[in-house]
């Protein structure tokens, strides 16, 4: 008998992530372009470390809320009302340790093991890997992809609902492929979820992130009060804080103590002196968020106009999220193509592999960076796709 032997099979099935593979494979090269991974080119902004550092500083190092500390989930409702047109009562709001944990806790609370979980593919492989270390099985239901668009067959996703089914995972704007569901879209999955008694999880974390103005469609917009739907997000993104691990769940009031449960049984809630800096974020953050936005469309459309002027490349401009999911003429192994890419451009690109269901043909870039960087990068990636 060996030690892996002895290991629980349930954490032994946890696959390593095909994106992070790469990234170790390259990282710290000199020269690199680094579009692997899903953030921006900025550390966090002084504004929001400087209240993080004064209340570490003032002794904010106790035990605290296990929901979250009241001026946060306080600050999260009125983030609500101003970006979201939606009042929500602090009750709804419950801090995590990041946006993965949300995810996570969010799966626990509403499935058992032996249960089926719906989502759409491709899709940012953790979704899947949560589902599968809480004993849940994950069913992929392929978006359409059509003349570099990718859209939702609602027939086809009705058609994955069974008999276990506990859940519809639902991520828009998508990682990776930018789809961005409209309100007709969030509708007819609402409808399917009541029909059949679901929950939806729903990942909004892009929902700013929406090129044609305004913010991205939510079910927010469409759902009533007593419909079961969770939402999961994280202030990765919108303020520069991936290094952080701060997320947070919206779920109905109802759920609270078992949230709350959850929470003190996996981390025992987020450190206060750090939800101080998320208070901060969301009240006096928007001109930051609202400049990263404008940067990802320009960069967006310095990436994209490049790669499509080859003539060898499969995509559109995403409607949302901060990725161009790209289809090379001839690639047919996109985990070899990534390591041959970085290697000879020194531009680190995300394999369609690890995106699970109708990726494996994709490359995907993360825009979110400086405009002049990823002029580089394209050039670069030009350069490569036209010598093939």
């Amino acid at each position: 008998m060996t030690i892996m032997t002895t290991i629980s099979p349930r954490a032994l099935s946890a696959p390593e992530s095909g994106i992070v593979e790469v990234v170790n494979y390259a990282r710290g090269r000199d020269g690199l372009i680094p579009l692997w991974v899903g953030e921006g080119d900025l550390s966090t902004p002084t504004f929001i470390s400087k209240a993080t550092s004064e209340a570490l500083l003032a002794g904010e190092t106790f035990y605290t809320w296990q929901r979250g500390i009241p001026p946060l989930r306080e600050a999260l409702s009125r983030y609500y009302q101003r970006r979201f047109q939606k009042v929500l009562s602090p009750e709804h709001f419950y801090v995590t340790g990041s946006g993965m944990q949300a995810i996570k806790l969010s799966i626990e609370a509403i499935t058992s093991p032996g249960d089926e979980m719906v989502l759409l593919t491709p899709a940012w492989p953790n979704f899947a890997a949560a589902a599968e270390l809480s004993g849940v099985k994950p069913v992929s239901v392929q978006l359409r992809f059509e003349n570099g668009k990718w859209q939702l067959d609602h027939e086809r996703l009705e058609a994955a609902i069974g008999p276990k089914t506990k859940a519809l995972f639902i991520n828009t704007p998508s990682n990776p492929t930018g789809w961005t569901a409209s309100h007709d879209d969030l509708r007819a999955i609402l409808a399917l979820a009541r029909k059949h008694g679901l929950w939806i999880v729903a990942d909004e974390i892009y929902a700013l992130y929406h090129y044609a103005g305004g913010r991205a469609p939510s079910f927010l917009d469409v759902m009533d009060d007593d419909d079961r739907i969770i939402f999961v997000n994280s202030f990765s993104k919108n303020w520069s804080m991936t290094g952080w691990r701060v997320g947070w769940i919206v779920a109905p009031p109802a759920i609270g103590q078992v949230l709350e449960n959850l929470v003190q049984y996996a981390t025992s809630g987020v450190a206060q002196f750090m939800q101080r800096g998320a208070v901060v974020a969301l009240d006096e953050g928007d001109a930051f968020v609202d400049a990263n936005i404008a940067k990802a469309a320009q960069s967006r459309d310095l990436l994209c106009d490049a790669l499509i002027a080859t003539n060898r490349v499969e995509t559109l401009k995403p409607d949302g999220a901060l990725y161009t999911f790209l289809k090379i003429d001839g690639v047919t192994d996109s985990r070899a193509a990534a390591i041959d890419i970085v290697d000879k451009t020194g531009v680190g690109l995300a394999p369609g592999t690890a995106f699970g269901d109708g990726g494996s043909l994709f490359m995907r870039a993360c825009f979110l960076r400086d405009p002049a960087q990823v002029a580089e990068a394209a050039n670069r990636l030009q350069s490569y796709i036209l010598g093939r």
